[in-house]
């Protein structure tokens, strides 16, 4: 065989199955090195894909040609679409999925792929040339060469799994770490630090009392991840269940706190603010009398089930006694304990926008080894780290989203602008555009660059082309459609909202808060009219309709903030300035310009440490 590639991807997870999948679809000949080739896009933790902004980045990259969001959709055994009640840059899509199902679906396409091999073994040290990579060497030593590599450990780099005060070398329960890259990197200068994660204990359905929880089911209209499916229904949705701790379980979980690797010391690595461990909660919250759990099914043919919340680190009977004490799980049996695992990570501040490391070139890092946390993210990192791989050897411009185009670009310019000091999540506050930036039309703003790239296939352009057709038929109907007094004072009533007293613009009504579009349209009889609109697809066209309606002001707005501040992205800072020079700006601005070698001036502002003050003085430096 042949061992020479364009692209060498190292780490079959979340980053690293969307970075070799980007590659190879690109045309680029691509090697995925994953240690279990049956764990491919493994749900290490729960089994759930999306939830608040994380559903918007699946969607992106689902518009952008990657497979998250059909892998998904192909998967899923539960859909809701969360925050229905809040304004819609809240609304945020989550699946619960079939774990084995998620990752046989991707080994599927994988093997399918054009252009793209797998190789089975531990990839332990990169072959490095006049500081640029060209190849890695594995543990047996076989050496691949490649024009460009790319990094997606998760969290393999010298894993250490906790339970209590045992504790043993591993990536992950069941799994091997990976050694030798970390020793190699810190010896060539790369800043290297270390994080805590965790998972909770998997349980046995057969002895959990769903009686005793409040059942939690999914949605009962069709939802999809992927645009490439419309009304897509779940026959048989599972459902979830919430319960919630008590007085009991604090008093068992304290009692093993004794033995806590996260509260004797034994922990260095920094751990996740906003998906604390149960130990944790216990003592940050003192006064909280119980916390919310929810009992997630791990797959449509097993009996095994996730208990989210319950994060723990602490010893086994530890564990067992505290869940016992739960309304539903007095009789509970475990599969597995929770454990806590540190590993290895780069600061992110050490790459550049395109995810290639400053320091070595063609050298890319994309998901848990950039110091973030969760499925979406990393593998929102590895599509473009794979997309940004390919273009590079190819003599290409790098492509690099905005912060109003998408979450992903606020997530990789967070990432390489601020760094991280603890394990990095994804939120909507985050996002300065969010109602810009929604799950309705990601399509909207992705698709067509996704299809220039090569990566988006032209079935999804004609998809888009039919939708925005419908859209527009839709508000041109609502702007033109006159209603009666007579016709519609009933209905209005019914919905709480004021009376029209002459004839009105459907528009008008449609605007208002009290009104569903879909039902506006459905009451008036305008569904005939609308000739374009597929029967099939006139919730999503309704539902993007509307949020075009009632926000228009809003978006408007911050479409105008975007394009003033857009300004200062495109005033591109030389790499080749020396801030050492510049003895006007500030100390720390000036270390921190230096460090993280900012590529535009809106980036520059975006960095801790660097004053308004300090922008000022470098922009009359650039001329300005």
């Amino acid at each position: 065989m042949d061992f020479r590639y364009e692209v060498i991807v190292v780490g079959g997870g979340h980053a690293g199955c969307e970075a070799a999948h980007a590659a190879a679809k690109m045309g680029a000949r691509t090697l995925l090195v994953t240690m279990d080739m049956t764990k491919l896009a493994q749900m290490s933790c729960n089994p759930a894909i999306g939830g608040i902004a994380k559903g918007q980045i699946v969607r992106e990259i689902d518009a952008l040609g990657g497979l998250s969001g059909i892998i998904t959709d192909r998967s899923m055994i539960q859909f809701r679409m969360l925050n229905k009640s809040k304004g819609p840059a809240m609304w945020s899509p989550r699946a619960q999925c079939d774990r084995q199902r998620f990752t046989s679906e991707w080994r599927k396409e994988l093997e399918q792929t054009e252009n793209l091999h797998i190789w089975q073994e531990q990839a332990q040290k990169l072959i490095i040339d006049n500081w640029r990579v060209v190849g890695i060497e594995t543990s047996f030593g076989t050496k691949f060469y490649g024009d460009a590599i790319i990094l997606t450990n998760g969290t393999f780099l010298n894993g250490l799994m906790h339970v209590g005060l045992k504790k043993i070398n591993g990536g992950r329960s069941g799994e091997s770490a990976s050694t030798g890259l970390s020793e190699q990197m810190r010896n060539m200068g790369f800043q290297i630090e270390r994080m805590k994660t965790g998972t909770s204990a998997r349980i046995d359905g057969r002895t959990i009392d769903f009686n005793s929880m409040t059942e939690q089911k999914g949605d009962e209209e069709g939802r999809s991840f992927s645009y490439m499916y419309s009304n897509l229904k779940i026959t048989n949705q599972k459902s979830c269940f919430i319960t919630h701790t008590n007085e009991e379980v604090h008093k068992e979980l304290i009692k093993g706190m004794e033995f806590s690797p996260l509260y004797t010391g034994r922990i260095k690595g920094i751990g996740p603010r906003y998906c604390p461990s149960i130990e944790t909660k216990i003592i940050t919250f003192k006064n909280k009398e119980s916390h919310q759990l929810f009992i997630e099914p791990e797959g449509r043919e097993t009996i095994e089930y996730y208990v989210n919340g319950f994060s723990s680190s602490l010893p086994l009977e530890t564990q067992i006694n505290a869940l016992r004490k739960v309304k539903g799980l007095e009789n509970v049996e475990i599969f597995r304990p929770g454990y806590a695992i540190e590993y290895d990570f780069f600061q992110p501040t050490q790459l550049k926008n395109n995810l290639e490391t400053k320091l070595i070139k063609n050298l890319y890092f994309a998901g848990q080894i950039n110091g973030t946390t969760g499925y979406e993210e990393a593998a929102a990192q590895g599509l473009m780290a794979g997309i940004n791989a390919t273009l590079k050897i190819r003599g290409k411009k790098k492509f690099v989203l905005g912060r109003d185009e998408s979450y992903i670009g606020v997530l990789i310019d967070d990432l390489i602008s601020k760094g991280v000091d603890e394990p990095y999540r994804m939120f909507t506050s985050r996002a300065e555009y969010r109602i810009l930036l929604r799950q309705d039309n990601a399509d909207e703003r992705l698709t067509r660059k996704g299809f220039d790239l090569g990566l988006a296939e032209k079935e999804r352009i004609e998809i888009l082309d039919e939708k925005e057709k419908m859209i527009d038929e839709m508000l041109e109907f609502l702007k033109i459609e006159t209603i009666e007094p007579e016709k519609i004072n009933k209905w209005l009533r019914k919905k709480e909202t004021s009376e029209i007293k002459q004839k009105t613009k459907a528009v008008n009504i449609a605007a208002r808060p009290q009104i569903e579009l879909k039902e506006l349209i459905e009451n008036i009889n305008g569904y005939k009219k609308l000739s374009a609109v597929h029967s099939e697809r006139f919730n999503e066209i309704a539902e993007s309709a509307e949020i075009r309606i009632k926000y228009e002001g809003y978006i408007l707005r911050e479409k105008l903030m975007a394009d003033k501040i857009k300004r200062l992205e495109n005033l591109k800072i030389p790499e080749e300035i020396d801030y050492s020079e510049l003895v006007s700006i500030s100390t720390e601005g000036r270390q921190k310009l230096a460090k993280i070698k900012p590529d535009n001036i809106g980036q520059a502002g975006r960095i801790s440490g660097v004053s308004p003050s300090d922008l000022s003085i470098l922009l009359m430096y650039l001329g300005r």
